[in-house]
């Protein structure tokens, strides 16, 4: 892998979760659930992940209270939509040197 390609984000499961962040606007969070759903993912393997991210300081994870149910909520930090960034951009580079 080349070393411009951020290692916490360029594994695929990690992709898939900082590529739909990203899509939120700044601020906005998505329930854990519904990110468990949109990405088809077991809620084991997508916690490994976001714990990867979050360690990062990628991701912001929320847990929170609905009532009575326990609730998780995820955000794309600064950190993470720099880094993101970054990353398509060095993908980018890769990709145009490989034509």
């Amino acid at each position: 892998m080349p070393e411009d390609l951020d290692p916490v984000i360029h594994a695929p499961a990690r992709l898939r979760v900082v590529a739909s962040l990203a899509a939120l606007g700044r601020g906005d969070e998505l329930a854990f659930p519904k990110l468990r759903a949109l990405l088809d993912m077991t809620a084991g393997n997508l916690s490994t992940h976001l714990r990867k991210l979050e360690d990062a300081g990628y991701v912001q994870v929320t847990k929170t209270h609905e009532g009575r149910m326990p609730a998780t909520y995820l955000a794309l930090t600064d950190k993470g939509r720099t880094a993101f960034a970054d990353y398509q951009a060095a993908l980018m580079d890769l990709l145009k040197g490989a034509q």
